[in-house]
């Protein structure tokens, strides 16, 4: 079973994303949204948003520079395990809880708002649930982590992303001793990743560079009740 969710998964996962996203742009591009609701109870949305967003840009950021970085170069840099662990400790700790505080009030705020629960889908409220969930795992692992201080149990989950994006058969067995507050981390989410597709979380992949260039026009609302018909008609 570790085999299979830590050597095989991670590939089913990260094909279904890939593919996935690809179908549902090509095939249903305007559903490609994240549905916005910010004429509701916006102040909450605003700061939920902004904690939310800036806290999960520097995890993910984070995990993938930490993850897939060669150790070697860090070891060419004079960065040694034990700082490289710490350093995580202290980024991921004060991001993770931004994340976690502002996931929480968007999640109260979709949940407990009826208006905006009525324009909500079960996909939308399941995935945040589950990125809190991934979040609490998340700051979950640190106090684990503090009692690895010298990094080298870092270097093993360096060693596993690395070699699932290097085709690595063994990938799986170099994380098979970790606490089990990592594991569940990892599956949660490998689990997100491979839902990502059929969720609100396309939207993390749509940057609008297209809006620096095109010729500017305001959206006016008519006032006109009724429309007005020609003789002919």
């Amino acid at each position: 079973m570790h085999q299979f969710l830590f050597g095989i998964y991670p590939y089913i996962a990260l094909t279904v994303l890939i593919f996935g996203s690809i179908a549902r742009y090509e095939t249903v591009p305007f559903t490609w949204k994240s549905s916005s609701s910010q004429l509701l109870r916006r102040r909450q949305l605003i700061l939920g948003s902004v904690l939310f967003h800036v806290g999960v840009l520097v995890i993910f950021f984070g995990h993938l520079g930490g993850l897939l970085t060669p150790i070697w170069i860090f070891d060419a840099l004079g960065i040694s395990h034990g700082a490289k662990q710490l350093l995580a400790v202290i980024a991921g700790g004060v991001a993770g809880v931004m994340a976690l505080v502002g996931g929480g009030i968007l999640f109260h705020r979709r949940w407990t708002d009826p208006r905006i629960r009525r324009t909500s889908s079960f996909a939308d409220i399941a995935i945040l649930a589950l990125l809190l969930a991934q979040l609490t795992l998340g700051v979950g692992t640190i106090f684990v982590s503090l009692q690895h201080l010298d990094g080298h149990e870092m270097t093993k989950f360096m060693a596993w992303a690395q070699g699932i994006f290097t085709f690595d058969g063994q990938a799986a067995s170099y994380i098979a001793d970790v606490a089990l507050v990592f594991k569940l981390h990892l599956f949660l989410g490998l689990t997100i990743f491979l839902l990502f597709p059929f969720t609100r979380l396309v939207h993390m992949l749509s940057v609008p560079l297209r809006y620096l260039w095109r010729p500017g026009y305001q959206i006016v609302r008519s006032r006109r009740k009724t429309v007005n018909k020609t003789p002919a008609e």
